[in-house]
């Protein structure tokens, strides 16, 4: 495992965020292949030439770029290399009150720099060398809220791992030594009912998320609601907790009303993440309790060394 391979998938969240989901066109797979090969191969130069043209003296737009394809995506693609041992089609999860929707997606991106016109600029780029061949799913802008907070008021990330020990969570190791540095990034877009969650006193909200609201020290379980979000979400696997990489990302409408988180969870095991997922809805997470979660998607993002073999044509073979 090389950290410096892996594409930006454990750093910052950032302070200006675009995600974007295509999908494929798929009239004419020779076409689509080569477009992506294309794309590949000029989406590398265009990061750097970003990094550069926004940098300043004392400080740069901080440009952090993942990109990555869905299970269909992969086997439409390169329908004659193996995939990574993980990567399967999101169907949707089931609990016994809510569910977890699935929905359509090829090609995804997460663009993220501390400077708004940087994150235009690459995803206006990128799309130069995507537009005939793909449509544009969903495109959602993200903002870092006040101290980092998630948009419902709480520090966002405390249980993740430090960047230092996060490359172990989030990057495919020797267990797949085809799609080592990759990492399977699971996208999902939930809409919150704000009117409901700001009514509440804050002591059940922090009941709800298990923490205090003001410093962001952990309740007692006692103290907890059954269903708070960091007891329905922690996940054992023989009595050791299972982490990923998590970016909770505020995104808002104000005029429409619409506002939401836009989770996204970066993983050396998509499995890990699954269970996350399936245990946050058999304990009926409190946070799903106002919530509307209107999108879902697992992706494989490749390492640098892969992109450049996919730029080659090595995976068409």
């Amino acid at each position: 495992m090389n950290p410096e391979k892996a594409q930006d998938v454990w750093k910052d969240v950032g302070e200006h965020v675009q995600f974007t989901v295509l999908k494929l066109n798929k009239k004419d797979p020779e076409k689509d292949r080569l477009a992506i090969q294309v794309f590949a191969d000029r989406s590398q130069a265009i990061i750097r030439s970003l990094r550069i043209r926004d940098s300043h003296l004392l400080a740069d737009s901080g440009l952090k770029v993942a990109f990555g394809f869905s299970n269909k995506a992969w086997e439409y693609l390169f329908p004659h290399v193996a995939k990574p041992k993980e990567l399967e089609n999101y169907s949707g999860l089931k609990g016994p009150k809510y569910q977890m929707p699935a929905t359509e997606g090829d090609i995804f991106f997460h663009i993220r720099a501390s400077n708004e016109a940087v994150v235009y600029e690459a995803q206006t780029q990128f799309r130069r060398f995507l537009k005939d061949v793909t449509e544009v799913v969903d495109e959602t802008k993200g903002f870092r809220y006040f101290e980092g907070r998630a948009i419902i008021g709480f520090i966002d990330g405390t249980e993740a791992p430090a960047a230092e020990d996060a490359a172990d969570y989030a990057l495919i190791g020797n267990e797949d030594p085809d799609f080592i540095n990759g990492s399977y990034a699971f996208a999902q877009k939930w809409l919150h009912h704000m009117d409901f969650w700001n009514s509440l006193k804050t002591e059940d909200q922090e009941k709800a998320v298990g923490r205090e609201k003001f410093n962001d020290l952990e309740l007692e379980d006692s103290d907890k609601f059954k269903n708070a979000h960091n007891v329905s979400s922690k996940v054992e696997i023989n009595g050791i907790e299972q982490k990923i990489i998590r970016m909770n990302v505020p995104f808002s409408d104000p005029a429409s009303g619409e506002t939401g988180t836009y989770f996204m969870g970066y993983a050396r095991h998509w499995t890990v993440t699954k269970s996350m997922l399936e245990q946050m809805l058999s304990t009926s997470d409190f946070l799903l309790s106002f919530s509307d979660i209107i999108s879902g998607q697992l992706f494989f993002i490749p390492s640098r060394d892969l992109i450049a073999k996919i730029a080659n044509g090595d995976l068409d073979q």
